[in-house]
């Protein structure tokens, strides 16, 4: 399987537990709880954000170093321009569904703020990116990230890639010790004067999250242009640093089932829920994200030929998920899948406030039929090629036709 291909899986195995956590039932449901999320701080939105920017490394260096900074920068500013297009889209379907759908300022207010009660100010902040509705949230630091990329990706292609990299720590240690307030004051104090409320809203911290996407970036860039061989990073015999991820991974999960079952001591809880701020990707949530992707990388990459028998196990299987064609489908179409997932996660909170609750069958019933969901507007896309596997049915129908 091709390096593309295992990130295609990737990043489908990201979008189905996106759709499984996003969906939300009255009184829960216990499919969600089948979760990497409840075994630590490694969420779908982090491995998302990382494999987009390893992606975009991977793709645009390649492309500099073939047609020059002119010509790959053009293509990311465009790619930041269709990644709006999805999210506005997004936005205006989610609108223009409210004014029509019955009780939907009832139901979608929770998410939607607000923006529920039709209030075109607020329409317009969201289409403007600065007020953002729940699981809305993800693109729009995309777009940023998208905006900057250029000039960071030339850095990396010409050999300065240390100089993204320290940017991008400080940037992060600067929103760790709050210095990005005085900024965040001050937009809001200027939203204030055109109007009262709150304008800014958004789950992701775009000073902190970045250190995730800019990592990525600045790794897939090394790769395209030859500047690391993950062979010789990633070996059989680094079992120190495996041996040391492995042992924050098991930490961090025995924290969280702690929490989950409520037997940490109070004084820990206390001190350890300081750190625990999804917002600003706190210190909490790098560790365990640098140790579990060291994890799962050196699993794959170096996994099979591994000394034991058990390693090799876990690697193939893992390898065997990430290339289930499914996973590959929605993955190559990472952008239209989550627009399709916005759109679905909403219809379907109207749907169980008409029609529910549900019990737990009925629940894990629509959640498999929204996960499966996720593959419509994939094949859409790749409608072409697929058309193209049946030349039987293409000159059937080229036949009809002439009739």
């Amino acid at each position: 399987m091709r390096r593309l291909e295992i990130l295609d899986g990737m990043r489908g195995y990201f979008l189905v537990f996106m759709m499984l956590n996003h969906l939300t039932f009255t009184g829960g449901y216990l499919l969600v709880k089948i979760n990497h999320g409840e075994l630590g701080y490694v969420q779908d939105a982090q491995g998302f954000v990382f494999l987009s920017g390893l992606l975009v490394g991977m793709v645009y260096a390649r492309r500099m170093l073939k047609e020059g900074y002119v010509a790959g920068a053009r293509k990311i500013r465009k790619r930041a321009l269709e990644i709006y297009r999805y999210a506005a889209g997004s936005l205006l379907v989610i609108m223009a569904l409210g004014l029509v759908l019955t009780s939907s300022a009832t139901y979608w207010e929770p998410w939607l703020w607000n923006l529920a009660s039709h209030d075109p100010i607020y329409a317009i902040a969201s289409l403007l990116l600065i007020y953002q509705p729940t699981y809305m949230d993800i693109l729009p630091q995309y777009i940023i990230y998208m905006l900057v990329a250029p000039p960071l990706v030339w850095l990396c292609v010409t050999g300065r890639w240390m100089w993204v990299a320290a940017f991008s720590a400080v940037l992060w240690v600067a929103v760790q010790l709050s210095l990005h307030y005085p900024l965040a004051a001050g937009t809001r104090y200027l939203l204030d004067l055109i109007h009262e409320g709150r304008m800014l809203r958004t789950a992701f911290n775009v000073f902190a999250w970045q250190i995730v996407f800019m990592a990525g970036l600045v790794l897939g860039s090394l790769t395209a242009t030859q500047q690391i061989d993950w062979k010789k990073v990633f070996t059989p015999r680094s079992t120190a640093l495996v041996s040391a991820a492995l042992a924050l991974f098991l930490a961090f999960m025995a924290i969280r089932l702690s929490f989950t079952f409520g037997v940490i001591p109070e004084e820990m809880g206390k001190r350890f829920r300081a750190l625990d701020n999804r917002v600003q990707f706190s210190f909490i949530y790098l560790v365990n994200f640098l140790a579990t992707g060291y994890l799962v990388a050196w699993l794959v990459i170096a996994g099979p030929e591994a000394n034991s028998r058990v390693v090799r196990a876990i690697s193939k299987g893992m390898r065997w998920v990430f290339s289930l064609s499914f996973l590959r489908l929605i993955g190559r179409h990472s952008l239209q899948v989550y627009a399709w997932h916005v759109v679905v996660i909403y219809l379907l909170k109207g749907f169980e406030y008409h029609h529910g609750p549900f019990n737990e069958w009925t629940k894990t019933a629509i959640a498999l039929l929204a996960i499966t969901s996720l593959a419509i507007p994939a094949l859409y896309r790749e409608r072409a090629r697929l058309w193209g596997r049946f030349p039987l049915l293409q000159r059937n129908a080229g036949a009809a036709g002439g009739e």
